[in-house]
């Protein structure tokens, strides 16, 4: 059975973005087009679809390190704050993306709420393992050494 692990996360992610655009649930806020993704950040994000990205790259990282709250997520998604001719130093990512992400995730059915955190529900998991295999399949077709693998 193929998983998330077995497939690389940028082609992963890029489908699983393609699934969440056909979803209702999953909608960017209207804010998302203004806003940075993080103190560390000098723009917002170029891609106008960058929300269903995040989303996707989210639910993955619930799927891999979950249970996982909002503040964690903040560091996964944080960077480096350039601040000039003083050292650089880490900043986290904005929490409101995070948290909405999440909130979205769950009403959607993807994500649920355990007292230590958020982890992947069945239906969840069944859509990434499901997006994970149809990924393989074209990475088999595309380049047909890998199926020794």
């Amino acid at each position: 059975m193929t998983t998330v692990y077995d497939v690389p996360a940028a082609e992963f992610i890029a489908k699983v973005a393609e699934k969440l655009k056909e979803n209702e649930k999953v909608n960017p806020p209207e804010w998302a087009a203004y806003v940075k993704t993080g103190v560390h950040k000098e723009l917002p994000p170029a891609d106008s679809q960058w929300w269903y990205t995040r989303c996707a790259a989210v639910l993955r990282t619930v799927y891999t390190q979950g249970p996982i709250g909002v503040e964690r997520l903040r560091s996964v998604y944080g960077g480096k704050k350039d601040r000039g001719s003083a050292p650089s130093v880490k900043a986290k990512g904005s929490g409101s993306i995070a948290r909405t992400a999440l909130q979205q995730l769950e009403e959607a059915g993807f994500v649920r709420t355990l007292k230590s955190g958020r982890v992947v529900s069945p239906q969840g998991q069944s859509m990434l393992d499901n997006a994970a295999y149809q990924v393989k399949q074209d990475l088999l077709e595309s380049i047909p050494g890998l199926a020794k693998y």
